[in-house]
């Protein structure tokens, strides 16, 4: 791991709005010979940061277009470098002739996310605001937007400082202690570190979980349906989405390849996926569909075992015994007890299975809220508060190693009295945390990161 890379000095420009017609399109620019483009395309430089209109011209000086011009010199701008936006015509032909006029004139075609990197490059922005920028384009739902937005504009950015202040008093306070020895702070007995290690390690916790819920939000939850042909997977599936999605029919084995769907549970995105009946046979097309359904399985983040309490009567736990030894052991799973509306004797059915199991009637819609709510209550889902952050997997792995070197760290000041190997753990729970941030970083984990954004941003 390393500091940041050197910024670069050439200039990029980029199509801002998204490619095709449109109403108008979006040249944009950054660094250093945005002035001298300007002044070749416009024949002056703009009042900054105010909107002017101009015609847009060639080389040879005919008009290309006539638009909008807007200046932002360095260092108040998006980039930190000098910005130029041209706001002409949404043609493709049109946004070409830009491009490549200033393409001659100097500039380079951006890569993907440039703008975005070069702003982090130069302290506009720190790495975790600027992946919030790609989460807010990127969002599928109201409550993931509004998320993206809290950390574009720092909140995550704020906790993990708060968090790196907290663990850098601490290190500096034992590497005190261990560089002056004459001041005879006893570690085992200094009730002051103990306090600091416990404040700390709640405030992991409090920003772990609202990461974990940011993580949720952002990628959303892959929930497989499995069962027996005829259980009501398809009408389940229909019932959760509200629409007519997977063909239902009492002919056992209708659906015999992979169906999905996405829905939003208040917010949380959900891919939920049909898969064909569970059971070995010999047509050759219902044997392949029961391979990708395990597949599915394998895969996903959560399965619904969904059992038919009507063909299963007095037989629930062991049909649903039997169906768990279709699913990885590791594999978390919500038992659904499904046709309850055909059954009468349902609730005495259920006396004595395992808790948490959930009888719904796909058909008439009973149970199904009760479902939801399990659900969200399973994949550790809380309805998205204020203060609630965008996430993503490297988060939460960065914060996992970091609060584990606290631990450690604690771990040898108990066992040990050992205030060295508590400072290293310091060290490197702050370098975690840095990772963030992208105070600390690599090259590569930039290039991963930047490349997922759209070109022009």
């Amino acid at each position: 791991m390393s500091e940041k890379p050197p910024v670069l000095e050439d200039t990029i420009v980029a199509q801002a709005t998204p490619p095709g017609r449109g109403g108008i399109g979006v040249v944009r620019l950054s660094g250093n010979k945005v002035q001298d483009i300007c002044q070749a395309i416009t024949g002056s430089l703009p009042v900054p940061r105010f909107a002017a209109i101009s015609d847009f011209r060639d080389g040879d000086r005919s008009v290309i277009d006539r638009g909008l011009v807007i200046y932002f010199p360095k260092p108040a701008s998006f980039t930190g470098e000098h910005v130029l936006e041209l706001h002409g015509h949404g043609g493709p032909v049109v946004m070409r002739l830009l491009l490549d006029r200033c393409v001659r004139l100097g500039a380079r075609i951006a890569a993907p996310g440039e703008f975005t990197q070069r702003a982090f490059l130069n302290d506009k922005i720190d790495l975790s605001q600027a992946e919030a920028i790609a989460d807010l384009i990127d969002s599928a739902s109201k409550a993931a937007a509004k998320s993206a937005v809290r950390s574009m504009q720092g909140e995550f950015s704020n906790q993990i400082e708060k968090l790196t202040e907290k663990v850098t008093l601490l290190r500096m306070y034992v590497e005190a202690a261990i560089d002056f020895p004459e001041e005879e702070i006893d570690f085992l007995g200094d009730k002051k570190v103990q306090g600091m290690l416990k404040s700390i390690l709640s405030e992991f916790d409090e920003v772990t979980e609202k990461a974990t819920q940011g993580a949720l939000l952002r990628e959303g939850v892959s929930l497989v349906l499995a069962g027996r042909p005829n259980a009501g997977k398809s009408s389940l599936m229909n019932s959760l989405t509200g629409k007519e999605v997977s063909i239902v029919t009492d002919i056992a084995g209708t659906t015999r390849d992979i169906v999905d769907n996405y829905i939003h549970l208040d917010g949380l995105p959900l891919r939920l996926i049909d898969t064909a009946g569970l059971r070995s046979g010999s047509d050759v097309i219902e044997v392949e569909g029961v391979k990708r359904a395990h597949g599915e399985i394998r895969n996903a983040d959560h399965v619904i075992l969904i059992v038919d309490c009507f063909a299963y009567r007095g037989e629930l736990a062991a049909a649903a015994e039997a169906l768990r030894g279709e699913v990885p052991g590791e594999m978390p799973v919500t038992v659904v007890v499904n046709k309850i509306d055909l059954n009468p004797d349902w609730q005495r059915e259920l006396d004595g299975v395992p808790e948490g199991w959930v009888p719904v009637s796909a058909k008439t819609g009973e149970g199904i809220g009760c479902l939801r709510e399990h659900l969200k209550q399973a994949l550790g889902f809380i309805a998205v508060e204020e203060g609630t952050f965008i996430a993503r997997t490297r988060h939460l792995d960065a914060l996992a190693r970091a609060r584990i070197s606290v631990e450690t760290g604690g771990r040898h000041l108990v066992e040990a009295g050992a205030g060295e190997l508590l400072a290293e753990e310091l060290k490197l729970c702050q370098q975690a945390l840095g990772e963030i941030t992208g105070i600390v970083t690599s090259d590569d984990l930039l290039g991963r990161i930047f490349s997922s954004f759209c070109i022009g941003k």
